[in-house]
């Protein structure tokens, strides 16, 4: 029962990142872009901060109690060893480049984004969007035994 408790708060939260991103790439890119105007991203992003970082943070942890209930301890994490580790372990792999790419745009990108040079931004939002399909798509392995 805790395990479905865990996956329900997993899944909420896979619902507010992924769905951000989607939203985010679909439709205020392309729009900041047709206008040629860097204020609608980050407008966007100072919207969705303070759902889309927590909804990371509790990824992260609701993930990591999964994974030690799939018996895929902290010794076992890139062991690939079977299907469900495979999983388990590339979902990692995504995850910690989204926080490094997280990091990046924070640091990096969002401060000197200008309505000119938007590309750096763009990349990075498509980018990460596609992280977070193919970690949903993942997840869903997991329900048939992993890769």
């Amino acid at each position: 029962m805790m395990h479905h408790v865990i996956l329900i708060f997993h899944l909420l939260a896979a619902t507010i990142w992924v769905g951000g991103h989607l939203f985010l790439a679909i439709r205020i890119l392309p729009e900041a872009l047709k206008k040629k105007d860097a204020s609608i991203l980050k407008n966007f992003k100072s919207k969705f901060e303070p759902v889309g970082m927590p909804s990371l943070l509790v990824l992260f942890v609701t993930g990591i109690l999964m994974a030690y209930h799939y018996d895929v301890t902290f010794t076992k994490w890139f062991s690939f060893s079977n299907a469900i580790e495979k999983v388990i372990s590339i979902k990692l792999i995504l995850l910690f480049t989204t926080i490094l790419m997280a990091a990046c745009a924070e640091t990096l990108i969002f401060p000197k984004l200008k309505s000119e040079r938007m590309f750096p931004a763009e990349f990075f939002i498509i980018t990460v969007t596609i992280i977070a399909v193919t970690m949903l798509i993942l997840g869903s392995l997991i329900r048939i035994g992993g890769l």
